[in-house]
């Protein structure tokens, strides 16, 4: 209800129901092409205040005004987006707030009425931006402003932007729900003071996951937006149209109101300083198009990096572009500061848990009392964790008078740290007020009824409808509690009505129409549940879109603990059975109505339905006389109960659970005090614990385990034996033999060496960790000193591989022989075969072992740990070394010429505007993670290999969910940090040679900066890269692209910190990440060089050193000397040219259309061993 009729002016709405309307593009991105000085700005205080423009250069904005109107907008925005007072106070402009909205609307106005025509009109959006706060966090700087603030401060600037003319208000770039509603509250409060009400369009940002800044996604959006009194809905800004398709198919499928979409152009890159935005006016136009003729989004148009090119590009696209009529599927629902849950969920119920309630747990009311927020949220997320879909709260106590600010603060910390939406419980309208100011999705108001007439309920559809909540309304009236189902109906009736005053439809009712405990046995109580049934069937019947809910609980009220589970659980199933969409009760106190025993059921029921005057005195004697079968607390089961200590402990190395163990070992040396704890200590880790990481390693070995399962068992392993070292004495035999691990000289790749440690030094065995790029001379020392049963090595890269033949022939020198195990990426059996035979042709003596994993190497050990298995291990190894080099090879003819191939010239060579290198930094993270290469991810790097069907679906949901949490965690924490460095060079080839030159020389004497030689096949093809570039001989030059990036050297750091803190589960998927987002990073700038290039997506190949057509990792030398990898990015280069930080590529793309990816005709290990 309207307090006084205002002016209506819809003459957007009106326009929009005609066609799609066009808004115009960046406004930041023009004013800043204009090179703008402080003297345009008014001075030096102000300068940078682009708001500030249209009062000190309003010819400036004027001038970008026009130039979108000629490119065919049918909406300017005013340039006002930061022109609220707490944005303006950083300029001291606070002062000017009304004066500086005045002015942006005034121009506007102007500027749209030169242009407009009847055919034609043109409008001015009112642009409202953020405040520059975050009020739903927890930050004592971002959020330290009122709900009742922020409302004023929207009501100012609204109030200036509607006394300059606006015809809508615009609010944009909205990163924070609880604002939202704050800035629409502070709109419509500007609307009664000028008497006068605009369409109101709201627009959210979100990144590239499809979540606001806090994390709030679509559903949530929509379900709050659409309660609250706009117009519009729509998003904005922060990324490009080709990240916000999953959000806006959402809003397409489900939103009643029109959707409007604004994007940036695309996500932008920090290069050399300046942000620069990817999608060119084609792309923009053709994305959009779609999304009109795809999705029915009816206003579009263009955020930063936009310019007046691309209005005018999707302003033609527009002319052919048909509008596609979409029938939204709406759904009521509540929603969290994360997610909208829908409030008829399939199966019924929508569970309401109840124990956030100090009327009715004790618990809570102590918790409460004593401001233990940290215990409140732990009953919060075990009723989360049992099923409950929302949760009510309700904090009144006759101790405490502060009720208001008892529930804001309770609710502060729920909306933070619970992702299911609140139940406002209160009989107090300033408590209601104090919590919807505070939440900031959609809560359920419970409750609302006629005791006391109609003015409290009222007051509370108020509310409801300024803050866009729902309302459970109780079927009570000036009468009392209904006790019929037709005086249920009658009340349930008139609150609908009610409602129906203040804009609120059923679909925002909820009706409770209450039940009575079945325990005093009183005649006029006894048919009370059938009453409620009844009533439920009737609402439901006679009140379409009205929801039902119940406090189930009610029913068993004065019952003994057991009795009301299974009293609550019956009666929850038949209302359910009568159309219930809702019930207010302890999930871990219900269970399924099939799981509870016939004879339960039946007593039950016979109480329910009131079926004799035996059925009440027949329940309360059967449940005295049985004991609980379970703990009725907690309503949870020890997976380990019933075991013995050893048995238990089995069990969670196995089962990867780590609390406990510590007990569980105590216990065992408690069970077994005739003998003394060292010799018990040895009895648990070879007979207990050792088993167990058998078995784990087993299950793997059979695919029944995944890589990070087996970390986490070994993580367990880990407490476990840290604990028992305390009773272990050191004469005790613990180790079943040493190895000195080490990644070899040259090579900065340890995870697969930290993996074996990891696993070795977890059954039973001592390592001696050298760590990454040891040099010959160390691991051979420490082998000596340390007096090791073997030495193991790793090698990701076919260049350090040959390390490793060197150590094998050093120790045949000096008469050693200790066993040799390697293993990593870059070798295979066969190269351990090779390099068994030493420059004397005599095999080692000690032999070497290839382990393709973790578990095998363990295997290996194993067997090198008994005299007689070794013996044959050993013999087994020289007998297949007899086979490998008894074969004959077919070696190239080095007879065959060496000719380039009929590579034809490419038709065209892109234009370059910029030679030389540019240096990209802080490239977002979120941005580069939607490059990632799941498959990759989720199977080689996290170890899902082998995984299929139903049981890959599985992992792959957990995969999903883990690469979110990480990668929230690692925007927050710093983790990882994408950056590069890439540029142009003119270039042509010669012979197997690419020759780069210096581009200042373009158009002298040209100057050679450097060559890169590539190899050429020798038989097929005979392909080289040299031969997609012009020939120096044709006088033609070409252009060459390179590209280094890194995710940052505190990737290692933290790596390290988790190895060093025993995490290596963690470490491991840690690492994987960091890895596959190098790659994503290199794939992210890949695809911005072929934008700049103006090549084909699929055109222009990437090519890393390494790999058999671009070999030599030599060459990252030369890169290094192009590209200022060194000096802006901190990066270096091993004695073996590998690149450090780890997690980095370099890569060389070529534009040519032909380029494809070849070998040359030699396997890497054939090339390491011939080196």
């Amino acid at each position: 209800m309207k307090d006084k009729e205002l002016i209506k002016k819809d003459a957007y709405l009106r326009e929009l129901d005609k066609h799609v309307l066009l808004f115009d593009g960046a406004m930041g991105t023009m004013l800043q092409m204009q090179k703008l000085t402080a003297a345009d700005f008014g001075g030096e205080r102000y300068n940078g205040c682009n708001d500030y423009l249209v009062i000190s250069s309003p010819q400036s904005v004027i001038k970008i005004h026009k130039a979108y109107l000629e490119a065919g907008a049918d909406v300017i925005e005013t340039d006002s987006f930061r022109a609220n007072r707490l944005t303006l106070a950083d300029y001291d402009l606070a002062d000017k707030t009304h004066d500086i909205n005045f002015a942006a609307a005034n121009i506007a106005r102007k500027a749209a009425d030169e242009y407009s025509t009847p055919e034609k009109p043109r409008f001015v959006a009112g642009s409202m931006g953020p405040s520059g706060k975050l009020i739903s966090a927890n930050d004592p700087e971002m959020s330290n402003i009122s709900y009742d603030q922020l409302v004023e401060v929207f009501r100012e600037q609204a109030r200036g932007l509607i006394q300059g003319g606006v015809d809508l208000l615009l609010i944009e770039t909205s990163n924070d729900l609880l604002e939202v509603k704050a800035a629409i509250h502070g709109i419509h409060m500007a609307f009664e003071d000028e008497g006068i009400w605009l369409p109101i369009q709201a627009q959210v940002t979100l990144d590239v996951n499809g979540k606001m800044l806090l994390g709030t996604d679509i559903t949530a959006v929509l379900s709050v937006l659409e309660g609250m009194d706009v117009n519009l809905v729509g998003l904005n800004c922060s990324t490009g149209p080709e990240h916000m398709r999953g959000s806006i198919a959402y809003l397409s499928e489900h939103s009643q109101l029109p959707i409007s979409c604004i994007p940036n152009a695309g996500l932008p890159m920090n290069v050399d300083g300046e942000a620069v935005y990817p999608m060119q006016a084609e792309e923009f136009s053709t994305a959009m198009a779609d999304y009109v003729s795809r999705y029915g989004v009816r206003v579009v148009g263009g955020c930063c990096g936009t310019t007046p090119a691309h209005i005018q590009a999707l302003s033609q696209k527009l002319v052919d572009t048909t509008l596609a009529k979409i029938e939204p599927e709406s759904f009521a629902s509540l929603a969290s500061s994360v997610q909208a849950v829908a409030i008829e969920q399939e199966p019924a119920p929508f569970v309401i848990g109840e124990r956030l309630n100090a009327q009715g747990s004790r618990a809570f009311k102590r918790l409460l009392l004593a401001e233990d927020y940290d215990g409140m949220l732990q009953i919060a997320r075990d009723q989360v964790d049992f099923g409950a879909h929302a949760l009510d709260v309700s904090v009144a106590v006759t101790e405490r008078s502060d009720e208001a600010e008892m529930m804001r603060r309770l609710v502060k910390r729920l909306t933070l740290e619970v992702p299911v939406p609140l139940v406002i419980d209160t009989t107090e309208p300033d408590v209601v007020e104090a919590a919807l100011q505070t939440a900031p999705g959609r809560c359920l108001i419970n409750s609302t009824n006629f005791e006391a007439g109609d003015a409290k309920p009222r007051r509370i559809f108020a509310l409801a409808r300024q803050y866009g909540s729902a309302v459970l309304g109780l079927t009570i009236d000036e009468e009392g509690m209904a006790r019929t189902a037709e005086r249920k109906l009658q009340i349930a009736r008139r609150l609908v009505e009610l409602a129906a005053e203040y804009d609120l439809g059923p679909e925002d009712l909820v009706i409770d129409d209450l039940t009575f405990t079945l325990s005093t046995g009183e005649e006029i109580y006894r048919d009370s549940a059938i009453q409620t049934l009844e009533g439920i069937r009737l609402i439901k019947k006679e009140l379409p879109g009205v929801h039902t809910s119940l406090g189930v609980s009610n029913v068993s009220f004065g019952f003994s603990p057991a009795s009301r589970k299974v009293l609550n659980s019956v009666f929850l199933h038949h209302a359910v059975e009568a159309g219930l969409d809702m019930a207010i009760v302890n999930p871990a106190q219900v269970k399924p109505y099939a799981e509870i025993p016939a004879d339960e059921r039946e007593l039950a029921e016979n109480l329910i339905f009131n079926r004799s005057d035996a059925a009440l005195p027949d329940f309360i004697a059967y449940f005295d006389s049985v004991v609980p079968s379970e703990d009725d607390q907690s309503g949870k089961v020890d997976p380990f109960e019933g075991l013995t200590s050893s048995e238990r402990l089995f069990q969670k190395v196995l089962h990867r659970h780590k609390a406990g163990v510590e007990e569980d070992i105590d216990a065992i040396l408690a069970e077994n005090t005739d003998q003394p704890q060292g010799q018990v200590a040895v009895k648990v880790l070879n007979e207990v614990l050792l088993p167990a990481m058998k078995e784990v390693g087993d299950r793997f070995g059979a695919g029944d385990l995944i890589l990070p399962f087996v970390l986490q068992s070994a993580e367990v392993m880990k407490k476990a034996v840290t604990h028992l070292e305390n009773y272990l004495d050191k004469q005790e035999g613990l180790s079943k033999g040493k190895l000195v691990l080490a990644t070899v000289f040259g090579d900065v790749h340890d995870i697969g060496k930290n993996l074996v440690r990891t696993i070795l030094s977890n059954n039973g065995y001592e390592v001696v960790d050298l760590g990454k790029q040891v040099p010959m001379e160390p691991i051979i020392s420490a082998a000596i000193e340390e007096k090791v049963s073997a030495i193991g090595m790793s090698a990701l890269l076919v260049s350090t591989s040959k390390q490793m033949a060197l150590i094998v022939n050093e120790l045949q020198r000096r008469g050693l022989d200790i066993p040799v195990l390697i293993g990593g990426a870059a070798i295979n059996p066969a190269f351990g075969r090779r390099i068994l035979r030493t420059e004397s042709g005599e095999y080692y003596r000690g032999g070497v072992y290839y382990c393709k994993d973790a578990f095998e190497g363990l295997n290996v050990m194993d067997q090198l740990s008994d005299p007689v298995r070794k013996e044959a291990l050993l013999a087994t190894v020289k007998e297949k070394a007899d086979q490998e080099f008894g074969k004959k090879r077919t070696e190239h003819p080095a007879s065959i010429p060496q000719k380039r191939s009929n590579v034809r010239p490419a038709a065209f060579i892109p234009e370059v505007t910029k030679w030389g290198p540019r240096v990209v930094r802080d490239l977002p993270l979120q941005t580069v993670a939607t490059h990632l290469d799941l498959k990759s991810l989720y199977r080689m790097n996290w170890g899902g290999t082998g995984l299929k069907g139903a049981e890959w679906e599985k992992m792959q949901a957990e995969f999903d969910a883990r690469r979110l949490r990480m990668l929230a965690q690692a925007q927050k924490e710093g983790w990882y940090k994408p950056q590069a460095v890439y540029g142009y060079w003119p270039a042509a080839s010669e012979g197997n040679d690419l020759i780069v030159f210096e581009p200042a020389s373009l158009g002298n004497n040209l100057r050679e900066l450097t060559r890169f030689t590539f190899p050429r096949q020798l038989v097929g093809e005979q392909l080289c890269l040299a031969d997609y570039f012009m020939p120096l001989s044709s006088g033609v030059l070409d252009v060459v692209a390179l590209q280094v990036v890194t995710v940052g050297k505190q990737v290692t750091e933290h790596f390290e910190a988790l190895d060093a803190a025993a995490e290596y589960s963690e470490g491991f998927f840690f690492h994987g990440l960091a890895v596959q987002l190098a790659e994503a990073t290199a794939d992210y700038l890949h695809k911005q060089i072929r934008r700049e290039l103006k090549i084909n997506p699929e055109q222009g190949l990437r090519y890393s050193w390494g790999y058999p057509s671009i070999p030599d990792l030599q060459d990252h030398r030369k890169v290094f000397d192009l590209l200022p990898a060194e000096q802006e990015l901190g990066m270096s280069l091993t004695s073996a040219y590998q690149l450090v930080p780890e997690q980095s590529t370099a890569a060389i793309i070529l534009h040519h259309p032909d380029a494809q990816y070849f070998n040359v005709g030699t396997s890497l290990t054939d090339r390491a061993f011939a080196g």
